[in-house]
């Protein structure tokens, strides 16, 4: 005992030694007895600090990854074609939130130098063989309900435009008049268009009817989570009704179409240069899906909505007012080329199956198609009739300007009047992709719970085509990373460093 007493002893002095090095008082004498725990805590938190700037700069070198060697080729967490060596990331994946799932925002993996980055005392080089394909890919942010969406284009590069503009501008003869749609002429070209876009949406549900009765679709009975295969994720991401009492277990049932392509609505405008619907007309004014308000904008004619076409352009009397042109003196308009015919949605109760894998194959790619169809040509809508979307709920509005409906319930709506904070819409606010788990078996179609990190995402559509034979797109294959092992059990997954 005494030996030990002593020995505390020794160390208290050396510390106090320590921190006199540092700490005097006004005096010039060491401090008083009283003052000793502060500066030990003080001297023992820079010490720590010291540690970690001295790791940060340690593990800077290695770009915030860790390389590991497996010496059996069976417990390899790589596909062959990147031999027995594995990558893995130091920080942990984000469990992904109901809507779009989402992962962690830390930067993807780069392609390492073997030579760079070789071992001290292994003699063998490390080698890494990688295909042409990105791996882990990070998918869109997920934003909380209490944060605000960023503008697709930043603010200062807005303005910074704007006073390019201005300066070149100046000295220079003013423009007859603002192009179409603006002078409220429809853009000739921009036609076919918007009936191609509205026949591939039609076409990509109906195919997407038929492949319900072949690719399995489960959908939480208390969020709006879905999982495409026969049996329903394990993970414990529910965050709906009494989600804390089933402790976040998804309930599955059989998925609808309405599931997996999320129909957003939005207000049909008769004149879309008329004025802005008022809070007191929110109830009179129709609301339709806005992929097919942008079509009627576009160009799309539909006896159901009708909304005024002009022939001549506008005359502008301020920035906020104009009156029509008069055309009583045009002749009747007559159609200049044959208008395309509109496919029609079939009903569920005429709903054929797929007879073999053949032919669940052909419709799978044709659905594909039809995906990437409708979302190629509704951002090339997008770029000349401008979508709004609300910055802090899904709220969208087609036109120029938003709406003034004061229907707002997103977080801190009170202060706001409840009224949308408009701003640009981009691709995914108008057509949500739904990410969903990628399967990468469909002999085991379980996915298990240890292994979540090692499970690529991908759009509900697109993993519901390769599911039924299609072959993946390039786009997405480094969201569903194809090229990433996985291992075959929870030992073997511990190994990863």
């Amino acid at each position: 005992m005494e030996a030990k007493r002593n020995e505390r002893d020794r160390y208290s002095d050396t510390l106090i030694q320590a921190t006199s090095s540092f700490t005097t008082t006004p005096t010039g004498r060491s401090p008083p007895l009283k003052t000793v725990p502060f500066i030990l805590h003080f001297y023992l938190t820079k010490r720590k600090k010291l540690r970690k700037k001295r790791r940060r700069k340690h593990q800077a070198v290695h770009n915030g990854f860790r390389i590991s060697r497996v010496t059996d080729m069976s417990s390899s967490l790589v596909s062959p074609e990147l031999g027995t060596t594995f990558l893995s990331c130091s920080q942990r994946i984000i469990p992904p939130k109901v809507g779009i799932l989402r992962s962690n925002p830390s930067q993807s993996l780069k392609f390492l130098d073997s030579s760079k980055y070789s071992g001290k005392k292994s003699r063998q080089s490390l080698v890494i063989r990688c295909s042409n394909n990105p791996q882990n890919v990070d998918l869109p942010r997920y934003y909380s309900k209490k944060e605000k969406k960023p503008f697709p284009v930043p603010i200062v590069e807005l303005r910074r435009a704007a006073r390019q503009r201005m300066k070149s501008s100046k000295g220079q003869p003013k423009r007859g008049g603002p192009p179409p749609p603006k002078n409220g002429l429809l853009v000739q070209s921009m036609i076919p268009l918007a009936y191609a876009v509205l026949n591939a949406r039609t076409s990509l549900i109906n195919n997407l009817k038929r492949l319900l009765k072949v690719v399995p679709v489960q959908a939480c009975k208390y969020c709006n989570e879905i999982h495409v295969g026969p049996i329903g994720h394990p993970f414990r991401s529910c965050q709906g009704q009494n989600s804390s009492i089933r402790k976040g277990k998804h309930e599955w049932v059989d998925a609808i179409v309405e599931d997996i392509i999320v129909q957003i609505e939005a207000y049909h405008l008769y004149d879309r240069l008329g004025k802005r619907i008022p809070h007191e007309e929110r109830f009179s004014v129709p609301r339709i899906p806005a992929l097919i308000e942008l079509c009627i904008q576009a160009g799309v004619e539909l006896p159901k909505y009708p909304t005024k076409r002009r022939r001549k352009p506008i005359i502008r009397i301020s920035k906020s007012e104009f009156i029509d042109a008069d055309e009583s003196e045009l002749p009747d308009p007559t159609p200049e080329s044959p208008i395309p015919e509109l496919v029609t949605e079939i009903p569920d109760w005429e709903i054929v199956a797929p007879c073999n894998e053949e032919e669940t194959s052909l419709l799978a790619e044709e659905t594909l198609k039809m995906w990437e169809k409708m979302r190629g040509g509704a951002k090339r809508l997008m770029k000349m009739y401008p979508v709004r979307v609300c910055g802090y709920c899904p709220e969208i509005h087609v036109g120029p300007t938003g709406h003034k409906a004061q229907n707002c319930g997103a977080y801190k709506h009170q202060q706001r009047n409840g009224q949308h904070g408009w701003q640009s819409a981009v691709l995914d606010d108008l057509i949500p992709p739904r990410y969903v788990w990628h399967v990468p078996n469909m002999a085991e179609p379980l996915l298990q719970k240890e292994l979540r990190n090692f499970y690529g995402q991908a759009p509900a559509v697109v993993e519901m085509c390769v599911q039924g034979g299609a072959a993946v797109p390039e786009q997405y294959k480094g969201t569903m990373r194809l090229d990433v092992g996985i291992p075959s059990s929870v030992r073997e997954a511990e190994m990863v460093v």
